[in-house]
């Protein structure tokens, strides 16, 4: 493959290189000597399941597999015992070796949805932090002073707030960047929010006498929110583990113009053709079904995408229009049992129906609820907020705003 082909697969969705030029070089050197290049990205297991935003770097890492290096995929498991300080307003609470053994196994086993696993090396740093002498940290921290170090907005932020910073915390950049000097890396990526502990591991790369690794940022996703970045603590994340339904209906939750970001980070489909999707060659909900099934056949199989776009379409779309309502009771997932005890003289006031239904919080946001015009029973709409329903059959299909259906079984 051509050079530049190379580059402008790399430099898709990166949002920071350092350098190019330098990367340009390593490029050419293994492509003349025949020797892969070591691709470097470490994991602090703090969390145990990887959703999309973690994706944006792991496909970053096979798109290099696939041009023929090889990745080395550490875990932090003595790092994370200190926590990264990066984005944190207050010292991190450490976790448990039990804690951080739990996790890595779980990442494991999900990274290899996305990496070719023979060419991944799986490294956890214990394997060298473990058995140091304190003597050999003191001799890595003479390499680094700390005006650096306090350079970092992170910890410059919190002395200003007069809030603690541990020791432990000073350490955590200096022994990432020495991850890098150990594995004698040539391309480690990380989010931009990671460039202050890349950069570290540059110049330690430099302060040990080998040529300084290239430096690749990718972007923070954004979350389905559409405001903040993906993180399951906000709960606006799609976890690649997710069952195949529950990612198709999510991605369809975002936005319009969010879509076209994820589009980019988590697809192979070529710019030239999202460029013309978003420039109206396609009516943007049918671009977001496709991205939708793009990503959860990625997770799961083009036959769980299919399925699960049905399943939607049943719940939400045209289809779900153009069903009877024998048709769509069949297809509801959420059924509610009630009682024969609730209907008083063989009728209930519709009110009671909603919020017994699990609609509405009250009867009072119930009557609301009608007066807005968003209530159907049996898909006629229901006006009169005062109406008792009788029982006349064992099965009711309670529809409330656009989306939400409730098979309704009297017993």
């Amino acid at each position: 493959m051509a050079m530049s082909d190379q580059l402008n697969i790399i430099k898709r969705g990166a949002e920071e290189i350092i350098s190019e030029g330098e990367l340009k070089v390593k490029l050419e050197r293994s492509a003349k000597t025949g020797n892969p290049l070591k691709i470097k990205a470490g994991f602090d297991p703090s969390a145990p399941d990887i959703h999309l935003g973690h994706t944006v770097l792991l496909r970053k890492l096979r798109q290099f597999q696939d041009l023929g290096h090889t990745v080395y995929f550490l875990i932090g498991d003595f790092t994370g015992r200190i926590g990264d300080p990066s984005g944190q307003s207050e010292t991190r609470k450490s976790m448990t070796e039990k804690e951080i053994k739990e996790n890595a196994k779980t990442y494991e086993k999900q990274v290899y949805k996305i990496l070719d696993k023979k060419k991944t090396k799986v490294v956890f740093n214990s394997k060298w932090f473990g058995k140091m002498q304190y003597s050999e940290m003191l001799e890595i921290s003479s390499h680094y002073t700390v005006a650096r170090i306090l350079e970092r907005d992170d910890f410059t932020n919190r002395m200003k707030a007069g809030k603690p910073i541990s020791m432990m915390e000073f350490m955590y950049p200096l022994m990432q960047g020495y991850d890098s000097v150990v594995l004698e890396s040539d391309v480690e990526l990380g989010g931009t929010d990671q460039k202050f502990n890349l950069m570290v591991g540059r110049d330690l790369q430099r302060e040990y006498k080998q040529e300084p690794q290239v430096v690749i940022m990718t972007p923070l996703l954004v979350g389905t929110d559409g405001v903040q970045k993906m993180s399951k603590s906000l709960n606006n994340y799609i976890g690649i583990n997710e069952p195949a339904e529950d990612i198709f209906a999510k991605v369809m939750s975002v936005s319009d113009e969010l879509m076209w970001n994820y589009y980019e980070l988590l697809t192979d489909i070529s710019l030239d053709e999202i460029g013309k999707m978003r420039s109206g060659s396609i009516h943007p909900r049918d671009a977001k079904k496709r991205l939708a099934k793009t990503l959860t056949a990625q997770y799961h199989n083009e036959n769980a995408a299919k399925a699960a776009e049905e399943k939607f379409e049943l719940k939400h779309g045209k289809a779900r229009r153009d069903l009877g309502v024998d048709d769509i009771k069949d297809s509801v997932a959420e059924t509610k049992k009630i009682s024969k005890d609730k209907w008083a003289d063989g009728k209930i006031w519709i009110c009671s129906l909603i919020t017994l239904a699990g609609c509405a919080s009250s009867n009072n946001e119930a009557r609301r609820l009608i007066e807005q015009g968003g209530v159907k029973l049996d898909g006629k709409k229901v006006t009169d907020i005062k109406a008792q329903i009788p029982i006349t059959t064992k099965e009711y299909l309670l529809q409330v705003g656009k989306r939400q259906y409730v098979r309704i079984v009297v017993e």
